[in-house]
């Protein structure tokens, strides 16, 4: 990966003017590469990265398996493409396994996800079956860790 879109992905608030120092660019180049990684859709968005867990959202997450039919003209992108566009789901991938398709979505409690499987999700055509995992926990999104370490203030003892 260019070196450049490895400083935005660790921060995407790193200004310019720092990314040409590091790169030893000029600062109309960086600005230019970014604008260039825009336009052609490497660069889809920029976001912060949240500790939800210490936020009182009254959000739960649900990594979802799905098993699908696949299309004889186009395989598994027109259910991904449906499933996608639900605002329920934040992220779809297709998988190599025992399951086609890993959904991460969202909902406001465990019934709204689950209704959100039931009366949208496996109602749709070429859906063969789900399996629904809750997360509990975040340790790690994204590369960043969620927990900072606490020093340990205790004093040492050995025999």
């Amino acid at each position: 990966m260019d070196e450049l879109l490895t400083i935005l992905k660790n921060n995407a608030l790193e200004k310019p003017e720092t990314i040409a120092r590091m790169l030893n660019l000029s600062v109309d180049e960086v600005k230019k590469r970014i604008a260039e990684y825009e336009q052609q859709g490497v660069i889809r968005a920029y976001q912060a990265i949240l500790n939800v867990d210490q936020l009182d959202l009254n959000q739960v997450t649900a990594v979802i398996e799905v098993k699908v039919t696949p299309e004889r003209e186009g395989g598994f992108n027109r259910v991904a493409s449906r499933i996608s566009r639900f605002p329920e789901v934040q992220s779809v991938y297709l998988m190599s396994g025992a399951y086609d398709l890993l959904l991460f979505v969202a909902g406001r409690n465990l019934k709204e996800v689950a209704l959100f499987v039931s009366e949208k999700l496996a109602t749709l055509d070429g859906v063969i079956s789900t399996s629904t995992h809750f997360m509990l926990k975040t340790y790690k999104h994204h590369g960043v860790l969620m927990e900072t370490e606490s020093a340990d203030e205790r004093l040492q003892v050995s025999p």
